[in-house]
This record gives C-alpha cells, structure tokens and sequence, in this order.
C-alpha cells in the first residue's frame, strides 16, 4: 500500500495511509519566527484547516520553527499531540491552549497511530532535539528533522539500511557568522563531511533536502549570507556520493506517493498554496558587504515615549540585574574587568550608547571608556524593546557585534542576558496573546 507525504513547509509533513493522517511539526504560519518566510511564498487557507482532521500531530522539538502556538490553535483541540521536550511547562502551556490529549515523547520508545508506527530517537543535542523514525506498511521513513546525528543513534539507524525515504537537513545556516560579519570566513559551500558519511551509511532509496525552506525579510542581507548551500549544491554533492539514491526536492504544498517500487507525484495538499516560484533556490554571495546596522534600523517601527523608556530601563537596570542572574561567562577573557559598548539604534539611524565594565558576573555603568572598547555590540531599538515584551530570535535581532578578541561571539553580554536560561519565552509569548484574543 502506497503511504502519501506532503510538505507543508520547512520542516512540516503530513503523512497518510490506510485512512491515517499524522502530521510532524506543523507550521501554517508565514512569517514564523518573526521574519522567517516560506520560501518559495505559500498562502494558507486557515479556514480549511480549522476542519482538518488529523489523527495526530508529532513535535520534533520546542524551537518556535517546529513548536508554534499561532499555528498549534488552528487544529482541533481533540487532536492528540506528542511532543519530545524535557521542561514540563511546554505540555501544561499546550493543555492552556485547549488540547486535551497531550503527551510526552520518550526517546527509542514507540507510538503506534493507526498503521503508522512512529519511533523517536535522541540527536547529538539530547536535551533539545529528536529524530522520528516511521514504519508503516513495511516501508521505513527516517525524518532528521533539522538535527545532527550523534553515532550511537546513527549506527542503531545504519544498521536498518537501506531506507525508502530519508528527510534530510539540507542547509547549513550561518546563525552566528551574520552576527560577526566582519570576523566572519566566507563559506566553500560544501556540506559537512559527517553528513555525506552519514548518507552513506544509511543508503536511503529516496531522499528530500529538509527543513530550511524559508528566507527574511525581502530587504535582509541575511538573503545572502545566511544560507550557503543552494539545493543545486546539495543535489550534485550528493548524487556524487550517492549515484543511485533519487534526489526529490520536494515543494511547499507537494506531495509524493511512496511504495517499496519507488515514488511517484501525488495531490497536492488543498489548503495550501504555493505561489512563489516554485524553482526558486538560494544564492549565496561570499563578497557581500553588509549594510551598517543604522540601515537596518530605517525597516523597523520608530519607538513611541513608552517604548523608549522601558528600553533605556533595561539598559540601565534590568541588564545589569539580569547579567548578575545569568552569572559569569565560561570564558577567561571575561575573568577580568572588561570595557563593553551597547550602542541602540533608532529608526533615524542616530544610536544611544552605553558603557559598562564587565567582570566575571558584575556589570557596572561607566560614563565613559577610558580606551576604545575591545567588545561593542549593537541593537536596534525597536528589535531590543520586542525582544523584551514579546520574545525574539536570535537571527530576527539584527545584532550585530564587533570585538577584536578571540571569544565566541555567544558570550557576547547581551546575548547571554536575552537568552540564557530563558525557556519558551516566545511561545509563553503568543499563549498570553491567544488567550487575551479568545477573551474578546
């Protein structure tokens, strides 16, 4: 019997057989993420989907590209969810949202939902993310995801080689180059050796280039620079490695029809629809030189009075108390008193500067540096106060830090105080929206 999958995009699927719907980490959201758009383009038919019946829906992980409550609300709140997540809140958070059927995945542990058997398996990060393997009607469907395998799980995975379909994470994003582009190296836009290996190993019959299947804002230099690999690049280097495996670039909206003989096209999913182009493919441009962060400031809202306010607050206070929370970096650099610079653009590109000494877990106010920092990092206004009240990504910020030490740029002071240890932060976010709007 033929088993159906569909892309919604990115890294959502629905798969079908014998009268049994499930779906793996749906997204019917554009933009998600704040400035992640469906590439190519999609429009949603909401209201369609509001009567969809699924049987159920898997949730690889809890980043907000996989885990969206504005997405999550549209589905019936009968439709039981399985998600893997090690922090409690997120299943009790999804029960706020109305589903009454919420259950927690447990690793090499299996569910069995109509003929589809679906088994979740650690990845290399082990406390975030998750593999699902799927067996249904003798055939074996392995979905990566957008994770990396660890070599306990590969080799359990190998070992059932080969496989009839593999999802396979196609992009390697460049997260943290963009936040230091001029530190950066450009990319040879090759894929990862471990990954060819990795393929290689597993022999899938037919395998989709995954997850990844969005771009930014039309003006974002990140268009260009965030990601390396053009699906051309990953077709070429992997049919070299792998000249029997058929290569599916499977669309936003596409389906396939998979048997043991192979796949063939299939219906395309009706609620919805693809219209960009549907041949569209990144390109990466390694001499790109990236606009000043005053620019980028002139695409977002200017701040009223309040919004202000609240943010020199932060700057002046909440920082400081939040930077002592997070405790000291693990890098020596940041063992002694050290010069930082917060610069905070306006929308007129003019930016209000702060100067602090940082050491090991206190973060004092200067009035002034006595040299020229080592370390500055700058922040638009309107991106810093959204972060603050309703929850950013670290790739929608447009930081951007400039430091002529050898640090990881995610020790970055306030990157550290954004992110570390918050947990959920933009889906806790959209809950209280949610809920605020149902009140009405």
């Amino acid at each position: 019997m033929a088993v159906k999958v569909s892309r919604i995009f990115h890294a959502g699927y629905v798969m079908e057989c014998a009268g049994t719907r499930i779906a793996f980490d749906p997204l019917f959201e554009s933009p998600f993420s704040r400035n992640c758009y469906a590439y190519p383009a999609v429009e949603f038919d909401h209201a369609a989907i509001r009567n969809l019946r699924l049987d159920a829906v898997f949730v690889s992980h809890y980043h907000d590209d996989h885990c969206s409550f504005d997405s999550l609300k549209l589905l019936d709140r009968t439709t039981p969810i399985y998600m893997f997540c090690i922090h409690d809140e997120m299943f009790s958070w999804i029960k706020e949202l109305g589903f009454s059927q919420v259950y927690a995945l447990k690793l090499n542990s299996s569910v069995r939902i109509g003929s589809f058997e679906v088994i979740s398996h650690p990845a290399l990060d082990i406390d975030v993310d998750s593999v699902f393997e799927v067996q249904v009607e003798g055939l074996k469907i392995l979905n990566v995801v957008d994770s990396w395998l660890d070599t306990e799980t590969y080799e359990s995975l190998a070992a059932q080689r080969p496989w009839d379909l593999v999802m396979w994470p196609f992009q390697t994003m460049r997260e943290l180059e963009v936040l230091e582009p001029t530190e950066a190296q450009p990319s040879d836009r090759k894929l990862p050796s471990e990954w060819v290996e990795q393929l290689q190993g597993l022999r899938p019959r037919t395998l989709i280039p995954s997850s990844c299947q969005f771009r930014m804002e039309d003006w974002s230099w990140y268009n260009h620079a965030f990601f390396p690999i053009s699906y051309k690049d990953f077709t070429s280097q992997i049919l070299k490695a792998l000249p029997e495996t058929k290569i599916v670039n499977l669309r936003p909206t596409t389906s396939i029809l998979l048997t043991k003989s192979g796949v063939s096209e299939a219906e395309s999913l009706p609620w919805v629809k693809l219209v960009g182009d549907p041949q569209a493919d990144y390109q990466y441009q390694a001499d790109l030189v990236p606009p000043t962060t005053a620019q980028i400031a002139s695409h977002f809202p200017k701040l009223d009075s309040e919004g202000k306010k609240e943010v020199v607050r932060y700057c002046t206070h909440g920082l400081i108390e939040k930077f002592k929370e997070v405790g000291p970096s693990g890098d020596l650099y940041f063992n002694k008193p050290r010069t930082w610079q917060l610069l905070v653009f306006d929308q007129d590109g003019t930016s209000n500067e702060f100067i602090y000494e940082v050491n090991e877990d206190c973060l004092s106010p200067l009035t002034k540096a006595d040299s020229a920092p080592e370390w500055s990092t700058e922040v638009i206004a309107a991106k810093l106060y959204s972060a603050l009240t309703t929850g950013e990504s670290l790739t929608s910020l447009y930081l951007r830090v400039n430091k002529t030490v050898d640090v990881e740029v995610i020790e970055d002071p306030l990157i550290r105080c954004l992110f570390n240890g918050e947990f959920g932060s933009y889906q806790k976010a959209q809950l209280a929206r949610i809920k605020n709007e149902e009140a009405l």
